[in-house]
Protein backbone atom coordinates (compact mmCIF):
# COMPACT_ATOMS: atom_id res chain seq x y z
CA UNK A 1 0.00 0.00 0.00
CA UNK A 2 1.77 3.25 -0.85
CA UNK A 3 2.74 5.73 2.19
CA UNK A 4 -0.71 7.76 1.79
CA UNK A 5 -1.14 10.31 4.31
CA UNK A 6 -4.83 10.03 5.16
CA UNK A 7 -6.09 13.59 5.62
CA UNK A 8 -9.96 12.91 4.47
CA UNK A 9 -12.48 10.83 5.81
CA UNK A 10 -15.83 9.22 4.10
CA UNK A 11 -18.67 8.44 6.46
CA UNK A 12 -21.00 6.04 4.84
CA UNK A 13 -24.67 6.56 6.56
CA UNK A 14 -25.60 8.98 8.88
CA UNK A 15 -27.42 7.19 11.18
CA UNK A 16 -26.69 6.95 14.91
CA UNK A 17 -22.97 5.69 14.39
CA UNK A 18 -22.44 7.24 11.46
CA UNK A 19 -22.89 10.27 13.28
CA UNK A 20 -20.72 9.68 16.03
CA UNK A 21 -18.51 8.36 14.22
CA UNK A 22 -18.24 11.63 11.76
CA UNK A 23 -17.62 13.21 14.91
CA UNK A 24 -14.95 11.78 16.74
CA UNK A 25 -12.58 12.52 13.02
CA UNK A 26 -13.43 16.03 12.71
CA UNK A 27 -12.93 16.27 16.66
CA UNK A 28 -9.57 14.76 16.03
CA UNK A 29 -8.79 17.50 12.61
CA UNK A 30 -10.05 15.47 9.82
CA UNK A 31 -11.85 16.51 6.81
CA UNK A 32 -14.96 14.27 6.59
CA UNK A 33 -17.29 13.44 4.07
CA UNK A 34 -20.94 12.61 5.66
CA UNK A 35 -22.94 11.06 3.11
CA UNK A 36 -26.63 9.39 3.53
CA UNK A 37 -29.67 9.14 1.10
CA UNK A 38 -31.52 12.11 2.27
CA UNK A 39 -31.36 15.53 3.35
CA UNK A 40 -33.40 14.64 6.32
CA UNK A 41 -31.17 12.22 7.04
CA UNK A 42 -28.48 14.90 7.26
CA UNK A 43 -29.99 17.61 8.98
CA UNK A 44 -30.78 14.97 11.88
CA UNK A 45 -27.02 14.04 12.05
CA UNK A 46 -25.77 17.57 12.22
CA UNK A 47 -28.15 18.61 15.30
CA UNK A 48 -27.01 14.48 17.07
CA UNK A 49 -23.05 16.58 16.18
CA UNK A 50 -24.21 19.67 17.98
CA UNK A 51 -25.92 18.14 20.57
CA UNK A 52 -23.32 15.35 21.41
CA UNK A 53 -20.60 18.46 21.09
CA UNK A 54 -22.79 20.42 23.55
CA UNK A 55 -23.00 17.75 26.27
CA UNK A 56 -19.47 16.96 25.89
CA UNK A 57 -18.87 21.11 26.62
CA UNK A 58 -20.72 20.70 29.53
CA UNK A 59 -19.33 17.91 30.94
CA UNK A 60 -15.93 18.75 30.73
CA UNK A 61 -17.41 21.93 32.40
CA UNK A 62 -18.73 20.08 35.36
CA UNK A 63 -15.64 17.57 35.65
CA UNK A 64 -13.14 21.28 35.73
CA UNK A 65 -11.77 19.65 32.58
CA UNK A 66 -10.08 21.65 30.19
CA UNK A 67 -11.53 21.63 26.77
CA UNK A 68 -10.00 20.72 23.58
CA UNK A 69 -9.20 23.29 21.06
CA UNK A 70 -11.91 21.39 18.59
CA UNK A 71 -14.22 20.82 20.62
CA UNK A 72 -15.90 23.99 19.28
CA UNK A 73 -19.13 23.14 17.91
CA UNK A 74 -18.30 25.40 14.34
CA UNK A 75 -15.12 24.45 14.32
CA UNK A 76 -15.86 20.55 14.08
CA UNK A 77 -18.96 21.37 12.03
CA UNK A 78 -17.03 22.88 9.53
CA UNK A 79 -15.11 20.32 9.00
CA UNK A 80 -17.92 17.71 8.29
CA UNK A 81 -19.46 17.96 4.52
CA UNK A 82 -23.09 16.59 4.75
CA UNK A 83 -23.84 15.58 1.36
CA UNK A 84 -26.51 12.55 -0.50
CA UNK A 85 -24.01 12.04 -3.83
CA UNK A 86 -21.82 9.10 -3.08
CA UNK A 87 -19.62 10.20 -5.96
CA UNK A 88 -18.34 13.40 -3.14
CA UNK A 89 -16.45 10.67 -1.17
CA UNK A 90 -14.05 10.19 -4.20
CA UNK A 91 -12.12 12.85 -2.04
CA UNK A 92 -11.79 10.67 0.92
CA UNK A 93 -8.22 9.18 1.52
CA UNK A 94 -10.17 6.01 4.05
CA UNK A 95 -13.88 5.55 3.89
CA UNK A 96 -15.75 4.06 6.88
CA UNK A 97 -19.61 2.48 5.99
CA UNK A 98 -21.78 2.22 8.56
CA UNK A 99 -25.55 1.00 6.61
CA UNK A 100 -28.07 -0.66 8.29
CA UNK A 101 -26.90 -4.01 9.07
CA UNK A 102 -28.98 -5.60 5.43
CA UNK A 103 -26.59 -6.82 2.81
CA UNK A 104 -29.17 -5.61 0.51
CA UNK A 105 -28.58 -2.44 1.36
CA UNK A 106 -24.63 -2.61 1.66
CA UNK A 107 -23.67 -4.57 -1.20
CA UNK A 108 -24.31 -1.81 -4.12
CA UNK A 109 -22.94 0.86 -1.69
CA UNK A 110 -20.07 -1.28 -1.90
CA UNK A 111 -19.85 -1.76 -5.67
CA UNK A 112 -20.64 2.09 -6.49
CA UNK A 113 -17.88 2.98 -3.39
CA UNK A 114 -15.23 0.41 -5.74
CA UNK A 115 -16.07 2.48 -8.39
CA UNK A 116 -15.64 6.40 -7.53
CA UNK A 117 -13.05 5.92 -4.92
CA UNK A 118 -9.06 5.99 -5.39
CA UNK A 119 -7.72 2.28 -5.76
CA UNK A 120 -5.68 3.20 -2.34
CA UNK A 121 -8.17 3.48 -0.65
CA UNK A 122 -8.97 1.52 2.33
CA UNK A 123 -13.04 0.74 3.12
CA UNK A 124 -13.29 -0.09 7.01
CA UNK A 125 -16.63 -1.89 7.63
CA UNK A 126 -18.58 -0.55 11.09
CA UNK A 127 -20.35 -3.84 11.30
CA UNK A 128 -21.71 -6.08 14.11
CA UNK A 129 -22.41 -9.17 12.29
CA UNK A 130 -21.74 -9.18 8.06
CA UNK A 131 -18.78 -11.10 7.04
CA UNK A 132 -16.26 -8.82 6.11
CA UNK A 133 -14.91 -11.34 3.43
CA UNK A 134 -17.98 -11.30 1.85
CA UNK A 135 -17.70 -7.29 1.45
CA UNK A 136 -14.32 -7.53 0.20
CA UNK A 137 -15.73 -10.51 -2.43
CA UNK A 138 -18.22 -7.75 -4.17
CA UNK A 139 -14.87 -4.88 -4.46
CA UNK A 140 -12.00 -5.25 -6.75
CA UNK A 141 -9.91 -4.49 -3.54
CA UNK A 142 -10.66 -7.42 -1.06
CA UNK A 143 -7.30 -6.86 0.81
CA UNK A 144 -8.30 -3.38 1.31
CA UNK A 145 -11.26 -4.55 3.32
CA UNK A 146 -11.28 -4.56 6.96
CA UNK A 147 -14.02 -4.55 9.86
CA UNK A 148 -14.07 -1.73 12.55
CA UNK A 149 -16.50 -2.51 14.76
CA UNK A 150 -16.84 0.80 16.50
CA UNK A 151 -18.89 0.29 19.81
CA UNK A 152 -22.02 3.13 20.70
CA UNK A 153 -21.10 5.63 22.31
CA UNK A 154 -18.45 5.89 19.87
CA UNK A 155 -16.68 9.30 21.43
CA UNK A 156 -16.95 7.30 24.85
CA UNK A 157 -15.44 3.82 24.04
CA UNK A 158 -11.99 3.49 24.06
CA UNK A 159 -11.71 0.38 22.02
CA UNK A 160 -12.59 -0.92 18.42
CA UNK A 161 -13.25 -4.63 17.43
CA UNK A 162 -11.11 -5.07 14.05
CA UNK A 163 -12.01 -7.74 11.81
CA UNK A 164 -9.32 -9.49 9.63
CA UNK A 165 -11.48 -11.02 6.52
CA UNK A 166 -10.05 -13.77 4.28
CA UNK A 167 -7.99 -11.41 2.11
CA UNK A 168 -7.23 -8.51 4.52
CA UNK A 169 -3.50 -7.87 3.92
CA UNK A 170 -1.34 -6.73 6.54
CA UNK A 171 -0.72 -3.19 5.72
CA UNK A 172 -4.78 -2.97 5.76
CA UNK A 173 -4.64 -3.82 9.58
CA UNK A 174 -2.21 -1.48 10.48
CA UNK A 175 -3.37 1.51 8.59
CA UNK A 176 -6.43 0.69 10.48
CA UNK A 177 -5.07 0.23 13.91
CA UNK A 178 -2.76 3.65 13.36
CA UNK A 179 -5.87 5.40 12.24
CA UNK A 180 -7.82 4.13 15.44
CA UNK A 181 -4.63 5.27 17.66
CA UNK A 182 -4.37 9.12 15.78
CA UNK A 183 -8.53 9.08 17.40
CA UNK A 184 -7.39 8.22 20.58
CA UNK A 185 -8.45 4.60 20.33
CA UNK A 186 -7.15 1.29 20.70
CA UNK A 187 -8.01 -1.71 18.36
CA UNK A 188 -8.27 -5.36 19.05
CA UNK A 189 -8.30 -7.62 15.71
CA UNK A 190 -10.21 -10.72 15.64
CA UNK A 191 -10.56 -13.31 13.13
CA UNK A 192 -13.51 -13.07 10.31
CA UNK A 193 -16.53 -15.09 11.85
CA UNK A 194 -20.37 -14.50 12.14
CA UNK A 195 -20.59 -11.86 14.87
CA UNK A 196 -16.80 -11.51 16.01
CA UNK A 197 -16.38 -11.75 19.63
CA UNK A 198 -18.45 -8.86 20.58
CA UNK A 199 -21.42 -9.49 19.15
CA UNK A 200 -21.60 -13.70 19.45
CA UNK A 201 -21.65 -12.82 22.92
CA UNK A 202 -23.42 -10.07 23.82
CA UNK A 203 -26.37 -10.78 21.15
CA UNK A 204 -26.84 -14.16 22.70
CA UNK A 205 -26.92 -12.47 26.48
CA UNK A 206 -29.64 -9.73 24.90
CA UNK A 207 -31.46 -12.91 23.76
CA UNK A 208 -31.90 -14.56 26.99
CA UNK A 209 -32.48 -11.79 29.15
CA UNK A 210 -35.27 -10.83 26.23
CA UNK A 211 -36.91 -14.21 26.79
CA UNK A 212 -36.70 -14.02 30.57
CA UNK A 213 -38.99 -11.10 30.17
CA UNK A 214 -41.00 -13.07 27.56
CA UNK A 215 -41.62 -16.07 30.22
CA UNK A 216 -42.26 -13.60 33.27
CA UNK A 217 -39.32 -14.36 34.80
CA UNK A 218 -38.65 -10.41 35.72
CA UNK A 219 -39.21 -7.36 34.10
CA UNK A 220 -36.97 -5.71 31.82
CA UNK A 221 -35.70 -3.31 34.76
CA UNK A 222 -34.77 -6.49 37.20
CA UNK A 223 -33.20 -8.01 34.90
CA UNK A 224 -31.07 -4.88 34.28
CA UNK A 225 -30.41 -4.51 37.91
CA UNK A 226 -28.94 -7.69 38.54
CA UNK A 227 -26.57 -7.28 35.88
CA UNK A 228 -25.21 -3.64 36.86
CA UNK A 229 -25.43 -4.72 41.07
CA UNK A 230 -23.92 -8.05 40.57
CA UNK A 231 -21.93 -7.28 37.92
CA UNK A 232 -20.50 -3.87 37.86
CA UNK A 233 -22.20 -3.63 34.31
CA UNK A 234 -22.62 0.44 33.77
CA UNK A 235 -25.67 -0.88 31.95
CA UNK A 236 -27.70 -4.00 32.01
CA UNK A 237 -27.92 -5.92 28.68
CA UNK A 238 -31.86 -4.61 27.83
CA UNK A 239 -30.73 -0.99 28.22
CA UNK A 240 -27.98 -1.77 26.12
CA UNK A 241 -30.09 -3.20 23.54
CA UNK A 242 -32.16 0.08 24.06
CA UNK A 243 -29.45 2.25 23.27
CA UNK A 244 -27.87 -0.10 20.27
CA UNK A 245 -31.87 -0.18 18.65
CA UNK A 246 -34.10 -3.51 19.24
CA UNK A 247 -34.42 -3.52 15.40
CA UNK A 248 -30.64 -3.40 14.81
CA UNK A 249 -30.42 -6.11 17.96
CA UNK A 250 -33.35 -8.44 15.57
CA UNK A 251 -30.86 -8.37 12.44
CA UNK A 252 -27.87 -9.16 14.17
CA UNK A 253 -29.17 -12.30 16.20
CA UNK A 254 -31.19 -13.20 13.06
CA UNK A 255 -27.76 -13.25 11.11
CA UNK A 256 -26.18 -15.28 13.40
CA UNK A 257 -29.16 -17.60 13.51
CA UNK A 258 -29.02 -18.06 9.23
CA UNK A 259 -24.82 -18.25 9.87
CA UNK A 260 -24.91 -21.10 12.81
CA UNK A 261 -27.82 -22.78 12.37
CA UNK A 262 -27.91 -23.46 16.01
CA UNK A 263 -30.95 -22.94 18.11
CA UNK A 264 -29.65 -21.02 20.66
CA UNK A 265 -29.39 -18.55 18.09
CA UNK A 266 -33.40 -18.39 17.69
CA UNK A 267 -35.29 -14.32 18.01
CA UNK A 268 -37.31 -14.07 21.49
CA UNK A 269 -40.50 -13.98 20.46
CA UNK A 270 -41.21 -11.06 22.42
CA UNK A 271 -38.21 -8.96 20.69
CA UNK A 272 -39.42 -9.74 17.43
CA UNK A 273 -42.78 -8.07 18.81
CA UNK A 274 -41.24 -5.00 19.72
CA UNK A 275 -39.48 -4.67 16.45
CA UNK A 276 -42.67 -5.06 14.51
CA UNK A 277 -44.95 -2.44 16.80
CA UNK A 278 -42.00 -0.16 16.03
CA UNK A 279 -40.54 -0.01 19.48
CA UNK A 280 -36.75 0.45 18.74
CA UNK A 281 -35.60 1.38 21.98
CA UNK A 282 -34.22 5.20 22.58
CA UNK A 283 -34.41 6.16 19.00
CA UNK A 284 -38.54 6.06 19.14
CA UNK A 285 -38.70 6.31 22.59
CA UNK A 286 -39.93 3.07 24.27
CA UNK A 287 -38.05 -0.62 23.65
CA UNK A 288 -37.55 -2.55 26.72
CA UNK A 289 -37.74 0.41 28.85
CA UNK A 290 -39.88 3.94 28.32
CA UNK A 291 -37.63 7.22 27.67
CA UNK A 292 -39.33 10.74 27.40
Amino acid sequence: MPDIAIRTIGVIGAGVMGSEVAQVFAQSGFEVVLVDVTDEALERARKTVERNLRFQRMLGSRRGLAEPPTADRGEVLSRIRFTTDLADVSAADFVVENITEDWDLKRPAYEELDRVCKPHVVFAVNTSCIPITRVGGVTQRPDKIVGAHFMNPVSLKPMVEVIRGFHTSDETVQTMLDLLAEIGKEGVVVADSPGFVSNRVLMLTVNEAAYLVHEHVADATQVDRIFKGCFGHAMGPLETADLIGLDTILLSIEGLYEAFGDSKYRPCPLLKQLVDAGLHGRKSGRGFHVYQ
